[in-house]
C-alpha cells in the first residue's frame, strides 16, 4: 500500500545524501525531492502510486492485509463513518506488526476491544485533517528549519523530523515512528504507513 519512502533514485545512495551539510536542513530536503521526482520515470515504481484511488481510507483498509487491527479499531471506536465518507484525511497509519510491538502493559492499559474512549483518543492521533502528502510534510520541514508540526484530529501535535533520508514522526511522549511506505492516496484522504504506534500524553 503506497511507495515506499525510502525508494531512490538511480545512483542516489545513502552516503550521498547523509553528506549535505548539517547547516542546511532546507537545502538538503529539497535536494533530495528534486532529484527523486526528476528522476522517477527511471525507478521502478507502479504506476498506480501516481493516480488517486477511487477508493476511500476505511475500502481500502478492508482490501490490505496489514491494517486489519487498525481498521478493527476503526469500527470498535466508532470512526469507521467518518473516515469512509468525510475529508480529506492524513493517516499515519501503524501496521499490524506495529500494534503487535506494543507493550502487553500497553495493550492492557488500552483495553484495544472493549474501551471505545481510549481507543479513539489513540486513533485520532494518528489522523490529521488535510491532504499531507510526503512531498508537502517535506515542505513544511524545510520551511521549519528541518521540524514540522502538525495538529492531530485528536487535539495534540505530533512532530516530523528526518533522520537520513526518512521522516519521523515524533509523539507527545518521546516515542518515535518511521514512515515506510508514503503517499497511498484515496478519494478521501491520503496514507502513510508507519512502523510504530504513537501515543497521546492525555491517555
Amino acid at each position: 500500500m503506497g511507495v515506499a519512502i525510502r525508494v531512490r533514485a538511480p545512483n542516489l545512495t545513502r552516503a550521498t545524501l547523509m553528506k549535505v551539510p548539517n547547516w542546511s536542513p532546507c537545502f538538503g530536503m529539497l535536494f533530495f525531492t528534486t532529484v527523486f521526482f526528476a528522476q522517477q520515470s527511471l525507478t521502478t515504481i507502479p504506476a498506480s502510486i501516481y493516480n488517486a484511488s477511487k477508493t476511500s481510507i476505511v475500502e481500502s483498509a478492508k482490501n490490505s492485509d496489514n491494517f486489519k487491527m487498525l481498521l478493527q479499531g476503526f469500527k470498535a471506536a466508532n470512526l469507521e463513518e467518518a473516515l469512509d465518507t468525510y475529508g480529506p484525511f492524513t493517516i499515519f497509519a501503524p501496521s499490524d506488526k506495529a500494534f503487535y510491538g506494543l507493550p502487553v502493559s500497553q495493550l492492557n492499559k488500552l483495553n484495544y476491544l472493549t474501551d471505545d474512549s481510549l481507543l479513539a483518543s489513540l486513533l485520532k492521533y494518528h489522523v490529521v485533517a488535510g491532504h499531507l502528502t510526503a512531498s508537502k510534510i517535506l515542505k513544511a520541514m524545510c520551511r521549519g528549519e528541518g521540524k514540522a508540526t502538525f495538529t492531530t484530529i485528536h487535539g495534540e501535535k505530533i512532530t516530523a523530523t528526518m533522520k537520513g533520508i526518512d521522516i519521523v514522526l515524533t509523539d507527545s511522549n518521546g516515542n518515535s515512528a518511521m514512515i515506510t511506505s508514503a503517499d497511498s492516496t484515496h478519494s478521501n484522504g491520503v496514507v502513510h504507513e508507519i512502523d510504530s504506534v504513537i501515543i497521546p500524553s492525555r491517555l
